[in-house]
Parts: structure tokens; sequence; C-alpha cells
């Protein structure tokens, strides 16, 4: 069934869904084309320099020892495929025993893809197409079901709190029963303002921690720890930087244990606030559609001019309807463009009415008659202009499907 189109847009004919899609993947190109300058203006001159450092060491280390370049380049690339392999100069941990592999095939399902292991051989990277395949699918489902668990719990927390904040402060009615049911407070959901405070103090914490845990341990900065954090997390997974890589560590066991569950809650709770700020999002594509859709309206409506009262043009009564919005075609008030004759049928004016006008204004009533008795019957279409209670939240899939009507913006009853 097609979604509902614009009121504003009918002449493109782009309904609500499609309209959000478009603005979304053009803001999403700006946004892209903004973050390439900015890390462009960042990087590139770091890595100019790092270029030229590393070709004045490469001509230094030729000359001094009396190797041609060709030789040393060829040689070069050999270590960079023992690198491949997992081969570094310092000591690590073996990539390919079962705790190794146990290690990469979580980064694997969880889409984190460090790069630090990668299969080798063919039989190695045929399996894991499909191993990666149901392993991802099922991964994603965990955590489309853990959002599901938060929002709910979260959902209770929030509502056993106001209702005991109303409570205290002696506003609750003595009917109210003392549970955190449902019917404590019918039709009460959550903000998701609310749910994104505070998945994104979890997430801090956690990273906090996780932070204060990989600086000692692997030596590295509470920044870059930090960094190390939110790249794993939010699986993008760039691989400069991977935990429990050494050979040896200090309390290995538990270490390795931590760093796995440090892993999987910060993934989860990340999942979840990212989830959670795209309804934010969406939220804001649709006021920036029904502001798009309603300037377009007015701009419309102010450039048709008009017509005569006694002359009848087909579409008027559609135009009509068009650019009111909100309203009805035939609400019944009365205008410039209201029906043509009045007193029982008495023309305003001796002008003669065409055969050809007036079958065509009969299309277009029974065509409107026809329009009108379709959307009685299926219920009116969701529009942007309008005052319509629906949000653009219902029917989603995937993540927005488990957060329909679970918080106060997604819910179509609010």
């Amino acid at each position: 069934m097609p979604g509902p189109r614009l009121q504003g847009c009918r002449s493109l004919h782009i309904n609500e869904d499609n309209g959000r899609f478009l603005l979304l993947a053009v803001l999403i190109i700006l946004y892209l084309l903004c973050g390439a300058a900015v890390f462009s203006a960042i990087e590139r001159p770091s890595e100019v320099q790092a270029h030229d450092k590393w070709n004045r060491t490469l001509f230094n280390f030729s000359e001094t020892f009396n190797i041609s370049l060709e030789d040393l380049n060829s040689f070069l690339r050999e270590y960079e495929t023992a690198i491949a392999a997992g081969i570094r100069a310092n000591a690590l941990r073996p990539r390919w025993d079962f705790t190794g592999a146990f290690y990469f095939v979580g980064t694997v399902v969880s889409t984190i893809g460090f790069g630090m292991s990668t299969p080798v051989t063919v039989a190695g990277k045929v399996f894991l197409i499909f191993y990666g395949l149901l392993g991802c699918a099922a991964t994603i489902l965990f955590f489309n079901l853990f959002l599901e668990r938060i929002i709910t719990l979260l959902a209770v927390v929030m509502k056993a709190v106001r209702e005991r904040r109303i409570r205290n402060s002696g506003l609750l009615p003595p009917g109210i029963r003392h549970d955190f049911s449902a019917c404590s407070f019918p039709g009460w959901k959550p903000s998701v303002y609310h749910v994104m405070l505070i998945l994104g103090l979890s997430a801090i914490i956690i990273s906090c921690c996780a932070s204060a845990m990989y600086t000692p341990v692997e030596g590295w900065a509470y920044l870059d720890s930090l960094y190390f954090c939110f790249v794993t997390f939010s699986t993008i997974g760039f691989g400069d930087l991977v935990s429990s890589q050494r050979a040896d560590y200090e309390y290995q066991p538990l270490y390795r244990l931590a760093n796995c569950l440090f892993i999987l809650m910060g993934v989860c709770c990340i999942y979840s606030l990212f989830n959670v700020i795209s309804i934010v999002i969406k939220q804001v594509l649709n006021w920036m559609l029904q502001n798009l859709c309603c300037q377009r309206c007015n701009i419309r409506s102010n450039s048709f001019p008009l017509g005569r009262r006694n002359a009848i043009r087909p579409g008027s009564r559609i135009r009509k309807g068009r650019f009111r919005i909100g309203r009805p075609p035939d609400s019944g008030d009365s205008g410039p463009c209201d029906s043509d004759t009045e007193g029982g049928g008495r023309r305003l004016s001796g002008e003669m009415i065409s055969m050809k006008d007036l079958t065509a204004s009969n299309k277009v009533s029974l065509a409107l008659m026809q329009k009108q008795l379709s959307e009685s019957a299926n219920g009116y279409p969701r529009t942007v202009c309008g005052g319509s209670r629906h949000n653009g939240f219902s029917g989603g899939v995937g993540a927005l499907g488990i957060m329909n009507n679970r918080l106060a913006e997604t819910s179509n009853s609010r």
C-alpha cells in the first residue's frame, strides 16, 4: 500500500516516507562532505609530514647499509605480508589458537572487525562468508532484543520514580494502586530525551571505567583509551588500537574476561543509544518536512489568482481542498471559490456554461466523492502540513519497530 502523499507536494508525487528518505539522504551526503573537509584539514598535514619523514629514513638506511631501494622495498612488502598474518616485531599472543580465534569471531559477529586478524587461506575466507552471514544476523537480533528490554526496564523505573514523586507531593489520587503496573498511569510513556540521557550517561560511565582499566594495563594514554572505547563500542573498529593483544598480562584471565564484558556492555549500550538518537533525528526530519511543505502550500496558494465568482472552473474544488490545509474540501465555508449558484440554482449572471465545462466539473466532483469515500473506509492519510495525529513512527521495522509506541514521541496517542 503506497504511503501518504505530502499535501504540498502532490505535483511531485512524493509521499511522506519517500520525502523523509530523500531529505535524510541529502543531509547525510552534506554531513559526509563536511566531515571529509574537517578531517582533511586536520589530518592531511600530519600525513604529508610522516610521508616525508619515512622517505628520508628509507633513503638514509639505503645509503648507510648500501642496499638498493628496490631490494629494500621488496623486503618491506614481505614484512607487510607477515603483518597481515599476525607477525609483529614485538611478542604478541598467537592469533589462531583457540582464545585468539574466539576473540576474532567475536569481532566478526559484532561487526567490529578490528582487522588485526584476517583469514589468509581460501577455506578460511569461504567459511567466514557463511559464518558471518548467520552470526551477524543473530547478533543484530540480540542487540534488538536487548534494546527492547532496556527500553522496557527504563520505562518501568521512570514510571516508578514518577509515581513516587507524585505520591510524595500529595497529588496522587487515593484510588491509584501502589504498584508499577501499566494501570498506575494509563497512557504515560517515557520521553525519548530522558531515555537518551540515561543511555548516554551509561555509555559514558562504561567508557570511563573501561578506559581506567586499559590505561595502566595496555600502556595507553587515557584519551587514547576513550578513543578506543568509542571506536570499539560503536563497532567502527579501525584496528589501530586493539586490546588484549600482548602475549602476557598480569592477571591475564581476569583482564580478558573484563575486556569481553566491557566490550559487550559498551556495544549494547551504544547500539541502544544510536537507535534512540535516530528517533530524535526522525523528529527533526518530520519538522523540516512540515515546514517545507507548509511553505510550499503558502507559496502556491498565493500564486493562484482568484477567479470570477460565477465562472465554473474544473478542478477549483480540488485546488481549494489542496491549499486549505487541515480542512476537508467541502467544509461549507464561503469564499471566492464557493459554488457558482445561489438560491435554488439561480445563476448570478447571464454567462452561459458550455457542456464541456459541465462534464469536466461533474467528473471532478465524482472523483472527489470517490476519494472521500475511500478515505472514510480506510482512514484519512497522514499529512505533514495538517494536524494529523500520526507522527511517522508507526509501522517501523527493526529497532524503530521495537521502539514504536514505547516512548512518548513514538506514540500515536500522545
